[in-house]
């Protein structure tokens, strides 16, 4: 497997590289963009339910439109991280720790799937006091964890394209 992989990316390291750079932009700058841009206007819409319809909708938008760009960022992290083959060296301690953080981001990006679509069940439902408490962790915790961690990993592999 790291042979091919090894193969792989010599044969097209610039658009490997190019692939999971975007992959980060698109996801972590989704997030971003989500939270600074979209979240504070959110909250000038007056009514409640109009309010915690829109944000159900931007979310699951943001959900559909950052799934590929993980798949892609993990598939390409995966191949580099195998070409790379740095057991043991400076280089794999930051191959496994984007590794790690990526997988921390990914389960936390699973987990506000499943909660944004329960809160969804419960504005179904009428329960917009469920939906609401909800949701709230997704603002409050969740995207700023994922956001803080996306940045990380990004400082990590500046640091790994170094050596």
């Amino acid at each position: 497997m790291r042979e091919i992989a090894a193969e792989l990316f010599g044969n097209y390291a610039f658009v490997i590289v190019f692939l999971h750079v975007l992959g980060a932009i698109v996801w972590v700058g989704g997030m971003v963009g989500m939270r600074i841009a979209v979240h504070p206007g959110l909250q000038h819409i007056d009514d409640a339910k109009v309010r915690l319809a829109r944000t159900l909708e931007i979310v699951e938008n943001l959900f559909r439109l950052v799934l590929p760009f993980i798949v892609l960022l993990l598939l390409t992290g995966l191949v580099m991280g195998l070409a790379l083959g740095a057991e043991g060296s400076q280089s794999g301690m930051f191959v496994h720790m984007k590794e790690g953080i990526w997988t921390v981001m990914t389960l936390n990006y699973i987990l506000m799937v499943r909660r944004r679509n329960q809160a969804e069940r419960f504005f179904l439902s009428g329960d917009l006091a469920g939906a609401g408490k909800t949701m709230e962790p997704l603002a409050k915790v969740m995207l700023p964890l994922n956001i803080f961690l996306g940045l990380l990993a990004l400082a990590a592999g500046i640091a790994l394209r170094g050596f």
